[in-house]
């Protein structure tokens, strides 16, 4: 049962973009690793129907009983839809393409879009004691990616370091803005992240010129390579902090968390 009196559970981040292929699961996988290594105790969130997060760590669709899907629709307990991940620290909500059902489902519901909120607030949350829960939301502006921002602390926008990456990011900003409006006064943009980034294309580099110009500090300094490794690590079912702890995109992934780490402290300080 959701209890609005409870002291604060974990940090919630949205990991959200409406563009596909921009980097969102990885970089929820990766970045989870990453807080995991430095011995956070992580909790993914996968909202997305294609249920890339479940595979990337190591999930079968068979072992997928409880899902997102039935957290939303149904309400069931937490300790029913959580599960342990073979990664040391990190554990999971894992999704199914049921959950492509659940717009249309949720719809009557006159709590639909804070039906993630509440759950991810139940007094039962406290008892697995997560420093962190990401949401892996999906490639859209859907009830379900509205969810996440109700529920969540703060968003972090993957960014494709390509032609028009900035494009689609004013109706994202925008969504932010209503659910801010609306229903979640104290949501805030985490940063915007750069992703599959080639410092030998100069388009790469002009993305990062533009972005940093004009969304300023709400950039993170640190900008995730486009990396062979990365790309590999999933069809493993690892995170690439243990498919190549040593390869560029594992180092990047750590600079991320560390970074995240001490904006997250100065805002508490």
């Amino acid at each position: 049962m959701y209890d609005p009196s409870r002291p604060s559970g974990p940090k919630i981040i949205a990991i959200a973009n409406q563009k596909g292929g921009v980097g969102k699961t990885t970089t929820t996988i990766n970045l989870g690793a990453a807080l995991a290594e430095r011995g956070l105790k992580i909790l993914v969130v996968d909202l997305d129907p294609q249920g890339n997060s479940s595979t990337g760590l190591g999930i079968d669709v068979e072992n997928r009983t409880n899902t997102t899907y039935e957290l939303l629709v149904d309400e069931l307990a937490l300790s029913d839809v959580i599960l342990e991940t073979r990664h040391t620290n990190i554990s999971l909500i894992p999704a199914t393409v049921d959950l492509s059902s659940a717009d249309i489902e949720l719809f009557s519901n006159e709590k639909r879009s804070f039906l993630l909120h509440d759950a991810l607030r139940r007094t039962e949350i406290d008892g697995f004691g997560f420093d962190y829960i990401l949401i892996d939301c999906p490639p859209s502006l859907n009830l379900l990616t509205v969810n996440a921002m109700v529920a969540a602390h703060s968003v972090l926008v993957p960014l494709q370091s390509e032609f028009f990456a900035l494009e689609g990011l004013s109706q994202l900003m925008l969504t932010v803005r209503e659910v801010r409006q609306s229903a979640n006064p104290d949501l805030r943009i985490e940063g915007v992240l750069l992703t599959m980034y080639d410092a030998r294309n100069n388009l790469s580099k002009q993305v990062e010129d533009d972005a940093r110009e004009n969304l300023g500090d709400l950039v993170f300094a640190t900008v995730i390579p486009r990396n062979v490794r990365v790309s590999e690590a999933p069809s493993y079912a690892m995170p690439v902090l243990s498919y190549d702890s040593q390869s560029k995109g594992a180092v990047a992934y750590r600079d991320l968390a560390e970074e995240l780490l001490r904006k997250n402290a100065r805002l508490a300080a």
